[in-house]
C-alpha cells in the first residue's frame, strides 16, 4: 500500500461471503482475520512494524491511525484456531464433469459453481475480469509456474476475453479445456481445487477469503497485490514484534533467559517465548485447565523449540464458544 501524504487511515479486513443463498452465509465467515501493517525502510527486508487490526465488530477486524506517506506492507493473518487442515475423509468424491449422449464433455453444475467463486476470489480488482497478473497469482497457486505473455496472448485468442482480460465464461472454458486434453480424467482439475482449498466434496475447508478496505481522509491509498514466500518469515517477526511490544511478560521459573510473552485481546490470546540464553530449549506447555478453549496446535499438551537467542510464536488461543465464558490457563 502506497500513502502519498501523511492521513488518518481506515483500515478493515473481513472474511469475503460467497454464498449466493440468503440467510445461509459461507462457513468460514466464523474465521479469523487480521492485517498487519508494515512500513517498507530503505533495507526492504528491514520492515518496522507500525499496528495491526485489533478493532472488531462481528467479523470485521479494523484499525484506524495516522500514517505517514510511504509504502507499507499488509500482511493478512488468522491464528489458525478455526482455519486448520482437515482432518476428516471425505467418503464421496464430487463429480467434475460428465459427457452427454454425443459423448461431448460439459462442466457439472456443481464444478461451475466453484469455478465461480474461485473467479471471485482471484479477481482482485473486482472488475469482474482476469487480468494476467490477478490470473497469475491463481497459476503460482496451483502450479507453481507462471503464464507468460505469449501464452496469454494464446489464451486471449481462444478464450472470452474483455479488455483484453479474461472473462468467467473464458474462465469456464480454459478448464473444460484442460479437461478435454486430460480425455476427461479430473486429476489436475483436483490438482487445482485442493490447492486452493477445496476438498474433495467441493467444500472450502482450508482456506478463508477475504476483502480489504482502506480509507485515507488526505490522499487515495494505492494498494498491489504482491506475491510473498511462505518462508520470509516477515509475519512471525510481526507477530513476535506485536506480542513483545503489547503483551505481558513472565520469566520462567528456574532459566532467567526463558521470558514468555502473553498479550491478550477480546477475541484471541497469542503466547511468543523468547530464548536469550546461547542453546536452544524445549519447553513443555500444558493447556488442560483452560476452559472453552481451542488453540492453533490442536493439542492441550505439546513441546516447543526455541532457537538460541531468538523469538517464536508458541500459540494463539480463542473461544470455542464466543457466547460463554473462557479460561486461559497455560503452565
Amino acid at each position: 500500500m502506497q500513502i502519498a501524504q501523511r492521513s488518518m487511515v481506515y483500515l478493515t479486513i473481513k472474511p469475503l461471503n460467497l454464498s449466493q443463498v440468503e440467510g445461509k452465509p459461507s462457513p468460514w465467515l466464523s474465521v479469523d482475520t487480521a492485517l498487519y501493517i508494515l512500513k517498507e525502510n530503505e533495507n526492504p527486508t528491514n520492515l518496522q512494524l507500525m499496528c495491526f487490526t485489533e478493532l472488531r465488530n462481528r467479523e470485521v477486524f479494523g484499525w484506524t491511525g495516522e500514517l505517514g506517506p510511504g509504502i507499507y506492507w499488509l500482511i493478512p493473518f488468522t491464528t489458525g484456531c478455526r482455519l486448520r487442515k482437515e482432518i476428516q475423509p471425505i467418503t464421496e468424491e464430487a463429480q467434475l464433469v460428465y459427457r452427454d449422449e454425443t459423448g461431448e464433455l460439459f462442466l457439472t453444475k456443481e464444478f461451475r459453481s466453484t469455478l465461480s467463486d474461485i473467479f471471485e476470489v482471484i479477481d482482485l480488482d473486482g472488475n469482474g475480469l482476469l487480468s494476467l497478473e490477478e490470473y497469475n497469482f491463481f497459476e503460482l497457486r496451483t502450479s507453481g509456474e507462471k503464464c507468460d505473455e505469449d501464452a496469454w496472448a494464446v489464451c486471449r485468442e481462444n478464450f472470452d476475453t474483455k479488455k483484453n482480460e479474461l472473462t468467467r465464461q473464458g474462465f469456464m472454458d480454459l478448464n473444460l479445456m484442460e479437461a478435454n486434453d486430460r480425455e476427461g480424467d479430473p486429476r489436475d482439475l483436483w490438482v487445482t481445487l485442493l490447492s486452493m482449498g477445496y476438498n474433495k466434496a467441493l467444500e472450502l475447508t482450508e482456506a478463508c477469503p477475504f476483502v480489504i478496505d482502506v480509507y485515507a481522509d488526505k490522499c487515495k491509498p494505492r494498494i498491489k497485490a504482491v506475491h510473498m514466500e511462505p518462508c520470509s518469515g516477515q509475519l512471525e517477526k510481526a507477530v513476535c514484534k506485536s506480542v513483545l511490544s503489547k503483551g505481558d511478560a513472565k520469566v520462567m521459573d528456574g532459566n532467567e533467559n526463558i521470558i514468555v510473552h502473553t498479550h491478550k485481546c477480546d477475541t484471541w490470546i497469542t503466547s511468543v517465548i523468547e530464548n536469550k540464553s546461547g542453546d536452544k530449549v524445549i519447553i513443555h506447555i500444558n493447556n488442560e485447565l483452560s476452559k472453552n478453549c481451542i488453540n492453533n496446535r490442536g493439542l492441550n499438551i505439546f513441546a516447543v523449540e526455541v532457537a538460541p537467542k531468538s523469538t517464536m510464536v508458541c500459540q494463539h488461543v480463542m473461544p470455542l464458544n464466543e457466547r460463554q465464558e473462557w479460561i486461559y490457563y497455560c503452565f
